[in-house]
């Protein structure tokens, strides 16, 4: 089977799961934006990348899947190795921010846990 062969109701769910992925990216990209302070701006590209890459990547898993007529779940691996990568890059950041913000007496700086 090819892409053009591909039954309505598999293409419908692969074009809709990708544009969500796509929309929940974009909305990450535009909290980089909209927001003010670094602590903000840290959360929001990390969860809409996070779901975004899960509905991207499922829309790939399903469309692969439906060509070559078996599972194919290789993509896993990308989205666990983003899964994994995403929220330790923010606390690691966060962390990070948190040091030099304190070290430099920042207003701004979150209070010590």
């Amino acid at each position: 089977m090819n892409a053009a062969d591909l039954p309505l109701w598999g293409a419908w769910l692969v074009v809709g799961l990708a544009l969500a992925g796509a929309g929940f990216a974009l909305t990450g990209a535009l909290g980089l934006i909209v927001l003010r302070s670094f602590y903000e701006r840290v959360h929001a590209p990390t969860l809409g990348a996070t779901l975004g890459t899960t509905l991207i990547l499922c829309s790939s898993m399903l469309l692969l899947s439906l060509i070559e007529g078996r599972p194919v779940l290789r993509d896993l691996l990308i989205g666990l190795f983003l899964t994994v990568t995403t929220p330790v890059t923010l606390v690691v950041l966060a962390r990070a921010a948190a040091h030099r913000d304190r070290h430099a007496e920042n207003p701004e700086s979150p209070p010590v846990a």
